[in-house]
């Protein structure tokens, strides 16, 4: 596919972003914590890096199994698309409750998206570099059956895109339709944190998959958002380990290896008798639950929104244009976003020896991306002289605030 349509959205998703907060604005409320948003685009954003790569893996093996074993040679037309627009939503439908029934799948993947304690657009953009590990073969089917592939990325990429816009308090029920389509009241019950919201609502598009196969919660009272065992950090990248690190500080406390491989596969919060058993979600006391806020000294803040804002386009850039690189480019580029965003949540965080770091990453920046753009892939100078003064800015503003 020459085009991808969740990348296409991108100026579409931080329209809607502006807009939820120009609501925010008129009617006086908050959805939006500075620290949270960032964190979870940053998720986002380097999600979508990881996914240029991973893309050989998921689209590459549907391909093959098409190519090689395909049952049928399905035509490419309107009905077949909207066929297999239909089998890959209810193929979503399965892939993502088993992403919150397994504890591997969970942990390992889906729980990133869950993170977050507020609910609004960019919590949509809150995404794991691993997901689609464990969801891509609940795909490979429809590639036995013959659907081509070009055809399937644009359903599923349509499937995902229309997810963006059911992250919002701001839109309430909406009459009939919230009987057969996913709506944003559905999804808040997905993202709700409480016992009687945990596990329910699974759909993307089509909501009757819930209703049919027993999954589904009307939306009651007003859902706390997040998980479980909240992960307490605006780091971005740890986000993507936390869960890996709960599976493994929940095996070291158990002493048989077949207790180990059971946990990987059985619900979240099982553990065996001997450690008390399976760890039901706790009921939330609302006089006493507050949000993980941590806050920098606000002069850090701007400097770390200013640093966002350059990664944000930088990333937009690379997604847009990467096509055309050369691999090595495309890592190296991979990495420095990468360490742009942790830089940025440890700094949120005030984490002082990341200032050091922080001037080290600037340095090494003017270094492979100014000079390089020039010396290396023949970019116009301009561009390296504008990049390499914005560096240097941002230098003598960090040494400013140090």
């Amino acid at each position: 596919m020459n085009f991808d349509p969740v990348t296409l959205a991108i100026p579409f998703y931080f329209l809607l972003i502006g807009l939820e907060l120009l609501f925010d604005k008129i009617q006086h409320q908050k959805s939006y914590r500075l620290h949270d948003a960032l964190t979870n685009i940053s998720c986002g954003a380097s999600q979508q890096i990881i996914g240029v790569f991973l893309k050989v893996l998921s689209v590459g093996i549907f391909e093959l199994i098409r190519f090689n074993f395909a049952i049928f040679d399905i035509p490419v037309n309107w009905l077949s698309f909207v066929v297999v627009f239909i089998l890959a939503d209810f193929s979503y439908y399965w892939a993502h409750r088993m992403s919150h029934e397994i504890n591997l799948f969970w942990q390992a993947g889906h729980v990133v998206h869950h993170q977050s304690e507020d609910y609004n657009y960019s919590v949509a953009l809150r995404q794991s570099w691993f997901q689609t590990f464990f969801t891509s073969p609940f795909y490979w089917y429809l590639a036995l059956l013959g659907f081509d592939t070009t055809q399937f990325l644009l359903a599923y990429s349509l499937n995902t895109v229309y997810q963006f816009w059911i992250h919002t308090e701001k839109v309430g029920k909406l009459g009939f339709l919230e009987w057969f389509m996913n709506t944003p009241s559905h999804h808040r019950v997905h993202h709700g944190r409480n016992p009687k919201y945990i596990d329910k609502n699974h759909a993307g598009v089509f909501i009757v998959w819930d209703r049919m196969f027993g999954t589904f919660q009307q939306e009651e009272e007003r859902p706390t958002y997040g998980i479980t065992t909240p992960i307490q950090t605006w780091n971005p990248i740890w986000s993507q380990f936390f869960g890996m690190h709960q599976i493994y500080k929940t095996t070291q406390k158990m002493t048989k290896f077949s207790d180990k491989i059971k946990v990987l596969f059985k619900k979240p919060g099982w553990q065996p008798d001997y450690l008390g058993g399976s760890v039901a979600a706790p009921e939330i006391d609302k006089k006493t639950y507050q949000k993980y806020d941590f806050h920098a000294p606000t002069r850090i803040n701007s400097y770390i929104f200013f640093q966002y804002i350059l990664t944000f386009l930088g990333i937009a850039y690379f997604l847009f244009n990467q096509q055309h690189w050369h691999l090595e480019y495309r890592i190296l580029y991979s990495f420095l976003a990468a360490w742009a965003v942790l830089s940025a949540g440890k700094l949120f965080e005030n984490n002082k020896t990341w200032y050091y770091i922080e001037f080290f990453r600037l340095i090494i920046n003017a270094i492979l991306i100014g000079i390089g753009l020039v010396f290396l892939f023949g970019y116009v100078i301009e561009i390296s002289i504008l990049f390499s003064l914005i560096t240097f800015i941002s230098v003598f503003w960090l040494l400013k605030i140090k």
